[in-house]
């Protein structure tokens, strides 16, 4: 029998972005590793920009524009998580498609046990990074997910977590 890691070594992974709901899933994410003692982990995936071969330097403007955006929101989340928990996030940032890189870093890190994601609960449905680690990626994914509705309040966060 496999020995489970201890709290303490055990990652929740947040994936960050600029949607509505990431407050829930950071909110979830930084209470619960109070409750539990282990660590939280933050991922912002950074969408590759379209091969620019003839104007490669525009290309590289738009990644160094993209990865300053990038370390501004992660370090954002990261304020929430620690404030809200008391432990530092450790803090990772990728560049690809979002499922591929949030398989991946699940798969590179052994220490992660759970993916904590919020889902929009508007009539376009749960989001992409969801509805395709729901749908056709589900069997790619080797860690439990979390799903929030994108709603909840505070209280009712404190009271799942």
């Amino acid at each position: 029998m496999t020995e489970l890691p201890s709290p303490s070594t055990r990652t929740l992974l947040c994936v960050v972005d600029e949607s509505d709901e990431l407050p829930v899933a950071l909110t979830f994410a930084a209470l619960r590793s109070r409750r539990t003692g282990s660590h939280v982990g933050l991922l912002y995936v950074i969408d590759t920009p379209a091969d620019f071969q003839h104007w490669s330097a525009v290309g590289d403007l738009m990644r160094e524009e993209a990865r300053e955006h990038a370390e501004t929101v992660i370090l954002q989340a990261a304020a929430r998580v620690q404030r809200l928990s008391g432990r530092v996030p450790s803090l990772a940032i990728r560049e690809g498609d979002k499922v591929d890189e949030t398989i991946q870093a699940c798969e590179e890190d052994p220490s992660v046990a759970f993916l904590i994601l919020a889902s929009d609960t508007g009539p376009k449905g749960p989001g992409p990074l969801i509805s395709s680690l729901t749908g056709k990626s589900v069997g790619r994914l080797q860690v439990p997910v979390v799903i929030l509705p994108g709603n909840l309040s505070e209280e009712e966060i404190t009271r799942f977590a």
